[in-house]
């Protein structure tokens, strides 16, 4: 005899199958529905708010389509001088920013916002990480593993990238690309059951 599937609690604004690991991490059942939306920074916009403004118009977007689940979307940013490291356009472009971030320190902000039928609420949590010194070859190899090309600035911290990270201070489930503990508040404020550590 085979079980029910639990019903969605969320709908997740993304097609990522990291955030949606990090979501049934917490117990959230959810069903994925992405929205697809052009992540280019507007003119003088702090990474700060990029972010945030993205997570609010992918969770916006796929509420306006219909959705009538809450909303939970996220957007995820590798910041270094003030400068926001998107996703590398080639191999160059991969190998010249695992370059600029090799020995220093950097910030990963990652906005997380809920759409529900009363206000659409956001937080965004900010991680500061150093990556250790990487050589030309390390970072052609990191390439070729494939990796890295579809990653804000290059590698991924839940993967092979995690032999690059020598420190991290802040959430490494906002790394990864869902900060759980702004998640999780946001859910519980929203009324929406996550794992509290038994089934009570």
């Amino acid at each position: 005899m085979t079980s029910e599937p639990t019903p969605a609690l969320v709908c997740l604004a993304s097609a990522s199958p990291r955030r949606r690991d990090l979501l049934w991490q917490i117990g959230v059942a959810h069903k994925a529905v992405p929205a697809n939306l052009d992540e280019n920074p507007l003119p003088a916009e702090s990474p700060h708010d990029y972010v945030e403004r993205l997570a609010v118009e992918k969770a916006m977007t796929v509420r306006h389509r219909g959705e009538r689940l809450p909303v939970l979307a996220a957007d995820t940013a590798v910041v270094l001088d003030g400068v926001v490291f998107g996703k590398p356009v080639d191999r160059a472009d991969a190998l010249a920013m695992l370059g600029r971030l090799s020995g220093r320190v950097h910030q990963v902000l990652t906005a997380v916002a809920l759409a529900s039928e009363r206000s659409v609420e956001v937080r965004v949590s900010a991680t500061s990480v150093r990556l250790r010194e990487l050589t030309l070859a390390e970072r052609e190899a990191y390439w070729q593993s494939g990796e890295p090309r579809d990653k804000a600035g290059g590698y991924a911290i839940q993967g092979y990238g995690a032999v690059f990270v020598e420190s991290l201070s802040g959430s490494y489930s906002g790394v990864v690309g869902l900060p759980l503990a702004e998640t999780a508040e946001l859910l519980r404020a929203a009324g929406i059951a996550v794992w509290r550590g038994s089934r009570a």
